[in-house]
């Protein structure tokens, strides 16, 4: 019997202090079919990050060192498109807020009694990055076909980028 080889549907970074749990998420996702890796802390998150690339990082809020939050904070800085989905035993009003303003995903307390939550989040950071992987396509084959350029001002009062010319 020839084994099947076939492309990880997305690569997952599982960061939290604890190791049980990111051996459980880490399993959970990997029987899914999904590339994945783990780092108990996020100064170990952070290294991983600068040397490979991951579509999706679940990481807890409260570690020892640098918080969950500050790796958020960092992620988003340095990767943008990259989804960020918080865990947290310790909820609180302000732990949902900071991970709004930085940009999470979605914030999912523990104890997670199954994994039903998360797979939808991760689902939704896929949808979300097929969506744009179809825009970019898209826009490369408007560009190829295209007979003007097409233009847009990434921010008020700044520089026009041009996407395309024919």
């Amino acid at each position: 019997m020839i084994a099947k080889t076939s492309t990880p549907k997305a690569r997952l970074l599982i960061v939290d202090d604890s190791q049980d749990i990111c051996f459980l998420i880490s399993s959970h996702f990997k029987l899914r079919g999904f590339s994945v890796e783990t780092a108990t802390s996020g100064n170990e998150a952070m290294r991983l990050i600068e040397k490979d690339r991951f579509e999706i990082i679940v990481s807890d809020i409260i570690m020892p060192g640098m918080k969950g939050t500050e790796l958020l904070q960092k992620v988003k800085k340095q990767h943008p498109m990259t989804h960020v989905i918080m865990i947290t035993g310790y909820v609180s009003l302000e732990h949902l807020l900071t991970c709004m303003r930085f940009g999470a995903d979605t914030c999912i307390f523990k104890p997670m009694n199954n994994f039903s939550e998360l797979d939808a989040a991760v689902e939704r950071a896929i949808e979300s990055m097929e969506r744009w992987e179809e825009k970019i396509i898209a826009l490369k084959g408007l560009k190829e076909v295209s007979t003007q350029s097409l233009e847009y001002i990434d921010e008020p009062g700044k520089e026009v980028v041009e996407i395309g010319t024919a």
